[in-house]
């Protein structure tokens, strides 16, 4: 087993999927701001507090906003994961670490992660529902032990919520659903242009001396 040093697209997926899009600022279990695809203020900036409130006038850019951002917190996640684990991991192992990491920022202090470089796949497996506080998050901890112990990836469309002014989710019906591949595609930044082509050069004149032997040659030939 080789270790793994990103997460797979299914992996993102399934991660997604736990935090859901939101592309306004909103309060979550816990009482704190959070914007996109569960990105808050301890990741980095922008800080979501700080944020105009409601949904943004074009959806659109507010959707690609949340993958940039998910993009830029995930890389991060993925290293720290990859500095606490010092043992092989496979794909759908690293995919759950990933995942459990993103959203309680305690893969360094978990239990889970000594049972691992104990070389303890089982007790590590059940260490993630160590972390089940609030209740709320109880079936996405069992969904990341059964993704590190059996490899079991979730699927179908990804929904988008809105989100009022005074940061409520509206939970009742999904504003808009991303397939996987447009959510893989979000998850991709552009590629840079691709410069057009230089029009083709006359091949450069032959020198002067090469032009008389030419001559010369010719001369001869008729002679």
């Amino acid at each position: 087993m080789q270790t793994t040093t990103r997460t797979t697209d299914r992996g993102q997926l399934a991660l997604i999927r736990h935090e859901g899009i939101v592309p306004g600022p909103y309060l979550d279990v816990k009482n704190i701001w959070t914007v996109g695809i569960g990105h808050t203020a301890e990741a980095g900036p922008p800080d979501p507090a700080t944020m105009p409130r409601g949904m943004p006038d074009d959806l659109e850019a507010g959707i690609r906003e949340a993958f940039r951002l998910f993009r830029a917190d995930l890389a991060a996640y993925e290293a720290e994961v990859r500095r606490a684990v010092k043992v092989p991991l496979a794909p759908h192992e690293f995919d759950a670490l990933v995942s459990f990491h993103y959203n309680t920022g305690g893969i360094v202090r978990a239990a889970l992660t000594r049972h691992l470089q104990a070389g303890d796949r089982i007790a590590a497996a059940d260490a993630f529902l160590n972390w089940r506080r609030p209740a709320s998050i109880v079936p996405r901890r069992e969904a990341e032990r059964d993704l590190f112990r059996h490899g079991r990836y979730p699927a179908g469309s990804i929904p988008v919520w809105s989100v009022d002014r005074n940061g409520r989710v509206d939970f009742s019906r999904p504003i808009r659903r991303l397939s996987e591949a447009e959510a893989l595609a979000l998850m991709r930044p552009q590629a840079a242009p691709v410069a057009p082509l230089a029009p083709p050069q006359p091949d450069p004149p032959a020198n002067w001396l090469a032009r008389l032997a030419g001559a010369f040659a010719n001369l001869t030939r008729r002679a």
